[in-house]
Parts: structure tokens; sequence; C-alpha cells
């Protein structure tokens, strides 16, 4: 018989299979209902093709059906989007004090595991013990789960002892020894488990919990931020710089550490740098003319800072600065890097890029259209796509069947068991006041019991996705287009401190133009100027390293998706690509420049990747001096008809054959009077 402690462990791990379990019912019983809204919808498809002579033209259904469908190949880009999550009081202090006793040997072997692994490695000391002290230990008897497929996961796990086998559809496929970690994507966002893990012997586990390792990250994240903006107020000439600008200071600066007696900055050397002491002490010296010794004249410690001089032009150091007992860590920044940050506060955003987009809205044909018509007055064309939520529906007014309109049909209840609802609503909140030429216009939104329905801008040319695929890849003068169209959207979102965050070819649409909009995503959000958001959002091989690494993200993000979106279009494929996604998102931290691009890549395109893909935020093109303006003078944008493209004169690459349907083809419509305007968005 075991002890009380390992009859604990035993009921522990029961529950925990009970909640998995559960877990599973609940996701199978979303897939039913998903699965039974298909069949209802593609039965009413049946039935409106039997009842009438003909369906709408093919080349108007094939364009309509691929603006939102969902094929096999966008099945494995799936955006990604963790429950809302913010650090609130008492989860701190439960991660605080979750410290479970540990002996040396198992830190070793914990630690050990971490160094091997692709994605915690790149954690910092500091996190790194804190992340272990949270871990606490599990037993597994033999023959029972540790990971079942299909069930999700919210743990990773490190082995101390035993064995235990990976299975997947019954074959095994490797064996897990002691010192390995698995499970870690469970950490970044609630997944479904691809493989089934079992123990071969007896064993003993490490578990760590996503929300004490996101806790951590950020925690310390934001420790760090507020550790260095505080130092960087502290500098008296530096304190009259806006808040954004001292945390893009903070960004760049760089952390460096010397031991005792290093030398930071030598008499008589030139420099660009300047400094400001994080951690430690030094002291200053000078070595007058003629004398062997050095005469020390100040002692400075942390909060204090020196070389300010050299920002300004001033390169030669006229004392020396070294570090004095015990270590010394400073934050560091040289004159160019200042120069271009001081310069930002030029240009204005705010009044510059966003008056000039104010002057390309096209105002409503009708501005009392909508503010008039109820569900009941639009008639159903067609179903263009099921999705995760729901299923979008082609529209027109009864009274104008000229116009046409995408009708997004989202169920409450899906909705609210994945969590999704506080995304949705922002989603709505923000695109409702989006009128910019290059996004697809939300138009109004009303609700009933069981159903949102939101009115679209129908964009009927088709997604960049579906055509890239019919094509392999887009040339220099295409891309070009598509990847301007993108800009102009981004730097209208970004001038409001919106980020996108799902930038990628299944979320860009052409009118019947041909010009691209970016479409609505549920990870468009707000971020405030001087603040970063912490929710893992986002596509794995498109989305920014701060973003797996929770480290914080803003607009600079979809820079980093910006230039991996330049790379798919003109190769046909993903710099960052793999079957496994945490291959796909460790290749991403591992950045860009360990990626060989392919020959069809011109060398000025390649420069501008590699610049929109840098793996500090701030130092990506579009994030620095004159924002998204940088991108429209780089070389590969040279004699681009900016203007034009903004005036709608610009021939577009492609130019959609899009079929209107024929009035007779309509026959269903909402139900009248179930359904009232909402008005509010909260009022789910």
């Amino acid at each position: 018989m075991g002890t009380l402690r390992d009859l604990q462990f035993a009921l522990q791990l029961k529950i925990e299979e009970l909640r998995q379990r559960d877990t599973l019912i609940d996701e199978l019983e979303l897939e039913l209902d998903t699965k039974d809204e298909l069949i209802r919808r593609l039965q009413e498809e049946l039935d409106r093709y039997r009842a009438t002579v003909s369906l709408p033209g093919s080349s108007a259904a094939s364009a309509a059906c691929s603006v939102q469908s969902e094929d096999s190949h966008r099945a494995n880009r799936k955006t990604v989007i963790s429950e809302p999550f913010t650090l609130d009081p008492v989860t701190l202090a439960m991660v605080s004090h979750r410290s479970c006793d540990k002996s040396q040997e198992s830190q070793r072997l914990i630690e050990a595991a971490f160094v091997k692994n692709d994605l915690l490695k790149n954690l910092d000391e500091g996190e790194i013990r804190a992340v272990i002290a949270c871990m606490y230990p599990t037993t597994i008897n033999q023959g029972c789960y540790v990971i079942q497929e299909g069930a999700n996961g919210a743990q990773a796990y490190v082995l101390e002892e035993g064995q235990l086998d990976v299975t997947k559809d019954g074959l095994r496929l490797l064996t897990i020894e002691p010192e390995d970690m698995f499970g870690e994507l469970a950490l970044l966002y609630n997944c479904s488990h691809t493989y089934s893990v079992s123990a071969r012997t007896d064993s003993k586990l490490w578990v760590l919990d996503g929300k004490s390792y996101q806790t951590i990250l950020m925690q310390s994240s934001l420790n760090s931020l507020s550790h260095s903006m505080e130092l960087l107020s502290s500098v008296h000439f530096l304190q009259s710089l806006p808040e954004d600008i001292i945390m893009k200071m903070s960004d760049l600066m760089e952390e460096t550490h010397y031991s005792e007696g290093d030398y930071i900055i030598r008499q008589g050397a030139t420099g660009d740098t300047f400094y400001i002491i994080s951690k430690g002490q030094v002291k200053v010296t000078e070595k007058k003319p003629g004398h062997e010794e050095q005469i020390v004249l100040s002692k400075l410690s942390e909060r204090q800072w020196f070389g300010e001089k050299a920002l300004w032009g001033e390169d030669v150091r006229t004392l020396n600065v070294i570090a004095a007992a015990g270590e010394v860590t400073c934050l560091v920044i040289d004159r160019e890097t200042f120069k271009d940050i001081i310069d930002e506060l030029v240009f204005d955003c705010s009044h510059d890029v966003l008056q000039s987009h104010e002057s390309k809205i096209e105002s409503d044909k009708d501005p009392e259209l909508f503010s008039s018509s109820t569900l009941s007055d639009f008639q159903i064309i067609g179903t263009l796509a099921v999705g995760e939520f729901g299923h979008v529906d082609l529209v027109q007014l009864k009274s104008n069947s000229k116009c046409l309109y995408a009708m997004r049909v989202l169920k409450k209840k899906l909705i609210l068991n994945n969590g999704q609802r506080e995304h949705i609503l922002r989603e709505g909140r923000i695109l409702m006041g989006a009128h910019c030429p290059f996004i697809a216009r939300l138009h109004k939104t009303f609700r009933d019991a069981e159903c949102l329905y939101i009115l679209t801008e129908a964009c009927l040319g088709g997604d960049l996705c579906s055509l890239l695929k019919e094509k392999g890849c887009f040339d220099e003068c295409s891309t070009r287009f598509f990847t301007a169209c993108v800009v102009e959207a981004l730097t209208f979102l970004h001038c409001r401190r919106v980020v996108y965050r799902d930038l990628k070819p299944e979320n860009i649409v052409l009118d019947q133009h041909g010009y691209a909009k970016l479409i609505g995503s549920r990870c468009v959000k707000k971020v405030e100027v001087g603040k970063k958001t912490w929710t893992f959002c986002g596509t794995p091989g498109y989305m920014a390293p701060e973003i797996i690494l929770n480290k914080g993200h803003s607009v600079s993000a979809d820079f980093w998706s910006l230039g991996v979106f330049v790379f798919e279009l003109l190769s046909g494929g993903l710099p960052f690509c793999d079957s496994d996604p945490i291959k796909i998102l460790t290749a991403t931290i591992r950045g860009i420049d360990q990626i060989d691009f392919p020959k069809t890549i011109s060398k000025s395109a390649s420069s501008v990747i590699k610049k929109l893909c840098r793996s500090n935020p701030s130092e990506r093109l579009g994030s620095q001096r004159n924002g998204a303006k940088a991108i429209q003078k780089h070389k590969w944008f040279e004699g681009f008809n900016w203007d034009g493209l903004c005036k709608g004169t610009l021939n577009p690459p492609v130019i959609p054959k899009v079929k209107e349907p024929l009035e007779s083809r309509t026959c269903d419509r909402y139900t009248e009077g179930s359904v009232d305007l909402c008005t509010n968005w909260e009022d789910f």
C-alpha cells in the first residue's frame, strides 16, 4: 500500500484524466454542432438548386466561395488565439507562492531539459529559475496516459524517472527518456494534442502549467520594461520625451555586463555610446599628463549615467570609467540609434497620415440605407463559406438587387464556449469605425437569441491565398501592388494604435476592380501609446517572435508579418514552415537570417523582407523614423505610384471576372421580426 502522498498523486491524476475526458466531450459536442450547421446549410443549398433552373454563374460562385472558404491548404494555416489573459493580483500571488521543493539534482535535470528545448532555451536565467520553482511533481503508473491524442492540454512535462511511449493512431513513434521535455506547445495556447503519451514504466514527472508560464514571462517582461523606463525617465535630458518614445528607447537599449576592473570607457578613445547603470558601481578616473597613477574623481551607482556627450557628437573620451566591486550591468544606446528615435518626434503620424487617409474615405452611397434597415430586408443569394463559429451568406437588399453584401452568421454558443466573446466584440468595435478603402467595410450588426449577424462589404474577387495557390507565386510587379495595398491598410490601423496580428493571404480579398483589402479578424486590438499586449495571437509561420516568446508586442508585430507576406507572394512558400507547429515557432525565433532565400526573390525584395523581419521589433522597417513612409521609400518600391494607388487610378495586376447573380435566383431571407438591431456590442 502506498503512502498518503502517493495516493494523493494518484487521485490528482485520476481527476485530471476525468477533466480531460469532460473537455473532450465538450469539444466533440461543439464539433457536432458545427457539422450540423454545415449539413443544414448544404441541405438548403441543395433544395435551392432543385427549386431553380440554375445557380449563380460559375465565375461568381467560385469567386464568392473563395472569399472566406477553408480548404485543406488553409486548414494548416489556422489562426491561433488564446483566451484573453490579464496579470491580476490573485493569479500573480498564486504563482508567486507556488514553489515546490526540489533537490539540486531535480533542478539540474529540469534546467538541462530546458536547455535542450528549442522554445524554453530562450528564457533568461531569472525566468528559468521562476519557471522551475513553480513546477510540481506527479507520478504516473505503468500503462496510464499522461497525454491522450485529441484531448486539449495546458501543461508541459519534464520526465525525471522512468520511460514514456509516444504514439499516434496506435503506432509507437518514439520513447521519452529522463531529461526530456514534451507538451510545450500547450504553454502557448490551449491546443489539441496530436499524439498520446503513456507510461512504459512507473514514472515521475515535473509539470508546468500554461497559466503559470504565461504569468511568469509577462511579469518578467513588465518588470524589465518598467525598470528600464524608470531608469530612462530619471535622466534629466530625457524627461520631456513622450512615453512611447521612452518605451522605444527602452526596447533599443542593449543590456551589457562588465566584470570588476573592466574598462567601460577608456580615456582618449573615441566613442558614440551613452550608458545608464542598471546594477553595480563604477569609478570615474583621470590620468594627468606626466603622472603614472590615475586619480579617482567620483563613483557612480545604479540610476546614474555617463557618456551623454557622445550622443551630441562629442566622441573623444576625456575620462576613464571602470567597473568597480562586483558585476556591473549597463543599459547602452549609440548615437545613431538615439538620433533616429529623437527624429521620430518630427514625424506626426496622428496628423500627417490620418489626414491623408481621411481624404480617401468613400462615404456611404446612402447614409440612411443601413440606419433604417432590418435583417428581414436582406435576401440570401447563397452560402459563401462555413467557418469555425458559423457561416457567411451572400445577401442583397430586397429593395435594390444590385447592392450585394456578405453576412457573417455566428453562433453565440460556439463563440462563448471557445472563450472568443471578447475578441469578436473587439473586432466589431474597431472595424465599425475603420472607414478605409483598403479594409473591407463593416456596415451594421444584428442579433437574436442564438446568433450574431455582421453585415460587411462583399469582395467577390477572391482571396490572395486562392489566387496564390492557382498561380504558384506572383511576379514582383503584382507582389508590389498587393503589398502596397496592405501597407496602406496597416498605416490606417496603426495610426489609430490598432494592431492587426493576423496578416496572411487568406485575410486579403480583392474587390471587383482588383484592389486588395484586409478583412476582419478576431486578432485586431487597440494598444495604447507606450503599452504592449501579451495575447498569443496570429498564425504560426506569420507570427512575430515577441508574440511567441511572450515578451509583449505592439504594432511592430505587423511589420514582421508583412515581411513574411512578401516572401510568400514572391516564392509561393513560407520562410518558416513545417508540419509540426512547434518547429515553425522555433524557426521563427531563430530568425530570417537563418533562411536561404530562393532565386526568385531579387536583392531589393530580399532587403525589404529582412528589414521588416528584424528580431528586435523597434528596429523593423516601419517601426522607426517616418513610420510606414520608410517602407514606401525603400528601393523595392522605387517608381511605384502611391498616389495612383490611393486614388484608385492605378491598374491592378489582376482583374477578377465576377458575374453578378440574377434576381430570380434569390429565394431565402432571414426571419422577419425575430431580430433586433445590435446597437450595443456588450449586449450579446
